[in-house]
């Protein structure tokens, strides 16, 4: 049989790790120096889930920016959120929340929530699959990678795996997808790293392992690698249901609720003991073509689906005592453009919001409104403040402690990480982050640009590069990339030309975006 056949039969609800890239004869025998890298690189009980919004989420529907709301009323006639549903935040008037997202307005009031603008990446890919890659891989838009970040991850902490895992140090899946099957994600460079359950309904008889000799031939070798993961996908499994038959729920989760019945089956894993550090959850149809919805409508109904669960799931931690230990992430493919469609609904656009919660993360907002310009046509988006990348380093150094080198390798390349998580390995608060921004002061003249345009800006001393995106999200120019004194700078660039539209110039200077609305005329 071969081994995807037989990964996709191996079980009804379980689908248990596999390997892709082949291993030699020999990986599955006793190896005495694997053996003392079992133990993980960083000792935590840390645990983080990601809920993935399939589809693409329309983030200025999301998080509404009430700054720009002349324009984005202008942008969008059919689906805009009247201003006195928008939900309000506490400490912040420029930014507030769709009135389906009652249960994230609590935990922002609380601070107990990060809202991140505009994250993206350099070079857009608006096709649902490609872009997915991009996310979970966390490669650049122009390369095919084969493992995914969280892969990476684990394979660094849980050097040799799957061989001679389960053990005693560590008896449990490393990672779990419930109700979501973003493989990917967790490819590490020889082996998938995590078990995928199809449903909380996770009880059921499993097959005992065969331990018959085998010959060495390549059929022995197949044979080995089926009994390997037979075994361990029991274990894992045995695992499950004990954690799960072990925990409980105490905060009441909202019925008819997808997500709600994930995470609530998350909760009582934690609950029970596993000591799995990461989940993966989803929600799915954020794919609004048509028939998008204002304060109602098909997407209201999915965020109050996120606002709902989410809210009942930290509700849930904090009554089991279990809140310090675990954070949330959601994530999209990509956001929607900026205009409405003709079926009242929003297109593939490029950045969207990002939403970190939990006891342990520095609330606030990170990063400006996206600047809506009053005069957008169809190919109009939001480019990126923020890349992508960056939330996943600020999470791998200041929630699972990994170090900078590890982070590099993990990554691919090095990405600054920002102020999101709080008391642990944290050095830098959102307080100093915002002071900072303030203190970074940017222009572009003549604007609109016609033939040359000066950047004028004021810095600390630091690494600086400045970039130029079209109106649909892309790099099309690197105007500075170097180290910089403290003092006022100036760079000339030229309209090469560009054709005629809204373009964004983001500035990064260190950890620190800014970005600035100009025009590019005939």
């Amino acid at each position: 049989m071969r081994r995807r056949k037989f990964i996709q039969s191996a079980a009804t609800g379980i689908v248990v790790p596999t390997i892709i890239n082949g291993i030699p004869a020999n990986a599955f025998s006793a190896n005495s120096q694997l053996s003392e890298l079992l133990n993980p690189t960083v000792d935590t009980d840390h645990v983080m889930v990601l809920i993935f919004l399939s589809g693409g989420n329309d983030g200025l529907n999301t998080v509404i920016p009430l700054d720009q709301y002349g324009n984005l009323s202008v942008a969008r006639p059919n689906i805009l959120i009247p201003s006195n549903e928008v939900l309000r935040l506490n400490g912040n008037s420029n930014v507030g929340l769709h009135p389906a997202l009652g249960g994230l307005q609590t935990l922002y009031n609380e601070q107990k929530l990060s809202i991140i603008q505009s994250v993206g990446y350099p070079l857009p890919n608006f096709s649902h699959f490609r872009s997915t890659d991009i996310w979970t891989s966390a490669s650049d838009a122009n390369q095919v990678i084969d493992s995914g970040w969280l892969g990476r991850y684990l394979d660094s902490e849980f050097p040799g795996f799957p061989l001679n895992y389960p053990n005693a140090n560590n008896p449990d899946p490393l990672a779990i997808q419930l109700g979501a099957n973003l493989p990917l994600l967790f490819q590490g460079p020889n082996a998938q790293m995590a078990m995928n359950v199809s449903n909380p309904d996770i009880f059921g008889g499993w097959p005992n392992g065969v331990n018959d000799p085998t010959d060495n031939t390549p059929r022995g070798t197949e044979i080995n690698y089926i009994r390997t993961i037979s075994r361990q996908s029991k274990s894992y499994a045995d695992a499950l249901i004990a954690s799960y038959l072990k925990g409980t729920n105490v905060a009441q989760y909202p019925a008819a609720n997808y997500l709600g019945d994930t995470l609530k089956a998350v909760a009582r894993l934690i609950k029970g003991g596993l000591k799995t550090r990461l989940y993966l959850v989803g929600l799915f149809g954020f794919d609004t073509h048509a028939e998008q919805g204002k304060g109602t409508g098909a997407h209201a109904g999915l965020l109050q689906q996120l606002g709902d669960a989410v809210l009942s799931f930290q509700r849930d931690l904090e009554g089991m005592n279990l809140s310090k230990r675990v954070i949330g992430m959601t994530f999209s493919e990509f956001g929607r453009r900026v205009k409405d469609n003709a079926s009242n609904g929003t297109d593939h656009g490029a950045a969207g919001p990002m939403f970190v919660f939990g006891e342990s993360i520095q609330s606030g907002v990170l990063g400006a409104n996206p600047q809506i310009s009053s005069n957008v046509s169809v190919n109009d988006n939001v480019p990126m403040q923020f890349d992508f990348r960056t939330i996943y380093a600020s999470v791998l150094k200041d929630w699972f402690c990994v170090n900078s080198g590890q982070q590099d390798q993990i990554l691919l390349k090095k990405f600054n990480s920002l102020p999101i998580i709080k008391n642990n390995c944290s050095t830098t608060s959102i307080e100093d982050y915002h002071l900072s921004v303030e203190r970074l002061r940017v222009k572009c003249y003549p604007n609109p640009l016609v033939e040359t345009a000066i950047v004028e800006l004021s810095t600390e001393r630091g690494q600086l590069q400045i970039q130029l995106f079209d109106p649909l999200g892309r790099l099309v120019k690197v105007i500075y990339s170097g180290k910089v004194e403290a003092g006022l700078h100036k760079f000339s660039f030229e309209n090469e030309d560009f054709p005629p539209g809204n373009y964004h110039l983001r500035v990064s200077h260190g950890i620190l975006q800014k970005s600035v609305l100009i025009q590019i005329a005939q």
